[in-house]
């Protein structure tokens, strides 16, 4: 197994980091949220997890250990494989996913692409007590009392990912306008903004105007 990656970033993308590790660059498939924190050229280091199957390898890419572990975890709930455990950690960050779990938040997991209530139901019986109680609680609060207050999380998750992938600051501001709207409509509906949606609509904005 392949436990991380490190070296100087050669390419990114919205889905994927391209990581130069002795003269060979490797793809690796990450989240808008680890994206956000890679700038090409500079040194970086991913924990990863290989997924092995019979037509392909493929090597996903995680901020930290504890990221890789909860993508590993989810995968052992029935009909979770790791495009929609990528999905999950997409939209909420690992403590929240553990917070999900542990109280029932049923629209929690809801706010993910590709689970609809039966499938969070299923997901909240078959992964509780497996991801473990939350390592900062505090931090969980306060993203709670964040996402109650207004859209500050999103909006700056989704600018981070725009600029980590070469567009100026202005730019990214004008994208996050352009979609704010899609966001605000997913919050309303009880459910979380869709951060890569939103960065994949971002992304057409920007070239639409370009």
């Amino acid at each position: 197994m392949i436990a991380f990656v490190s070296g100087p970033v050669a390419a990114l993308t919205p889905t994927l980091a391209v990581i130069e590790v002795g003269g060979v660059g490797m793809a690796v498939q990450c989240t808008p949220h680890t994206i956000a924190g890679l700038r090409t050229g500079e040194p970086a280091r991913l924990a990863t997890s290989l997924v092995v199957r019979e037509d392909s390898l493929t090597l996903y890419g995680f901020a930290d250990d504890d990221e890789r572990q909860v993508f590993e975890l989810l995968q052992t709930a029935s009909g979770v494989g790791p495009r929609l455990a990528q999905a999950m950690l997409g939209v909420h960050r690992p403590d929240a996913l553990r917070a999900a779990v542990e109280s029932g938040d049923e629209k929690a997991l809801t706010a993910v692409p590709g689970i609809g209530k039966r499938g969070a139901q299923k997901l909240l019986l078959e992964l509780k007590g497996k991801l473990g109680a939350p390592l900062g609680s505090g931090a969980v609060v306060g993203a709670q009392r964040a996402a109650a207050s207004g859209p500050a999380p999103w909006t700056e998750q989704l600018s981070a990912a725009l600029i980590g992938l070469g567009y100026a600051s202005r730019e990214a501001e004008e994208a996050v306008t352009a979609v704010t709207p899609q966001a605000e409509a997913a919050i309303a509906s009880g459910g979380s903004a869709p951060v890569p949606q939103l960065l994949r609509a971002a992304l057409q904005t920007l070239n639409r105007t370009r």
